[in-house]
């Protein structure tokens, strides 16, 4: 008789893992929405805000830098939409 398969174990393995630390909190900066290289990080090639459980950002951080890129956005440093 053949074993029942753990699904649940695999499908922890298959998400992508994210970083231990937060970055913000490991190279001790802010969010600013001026610095448009360090927020090109968080933001997917779709132009959607990278969720904090793949980008490894705690909880203070992914609240700054979602309303950084937001603020970012209105002043014409990011575009709303991707261009297809």
């Amino acid at each position: 008789m053949a074993k029942p398969k753990n699904t649940k174990s695999r499908k922890r393995m298959q998400k992508n893992v994210a970083p231990k630390q937060c970055f913000f909190c490991a190279e001790k900066k802010e969010t600013d929405f001026i610095d448009t290289m360090v927020l090109k990080r968080f933001i997917t090639e779709r132009g959607k805000i990278v969720p904090r459980s793949r980008n490894g950002l705690c909880a203070k951080h992914q609240r700054n830098l979602s309303t950084s890129v937001k603020y970012a956005r209105h002043l014409a440093l990011f575009s709303f939409v991707a261009k297809i």
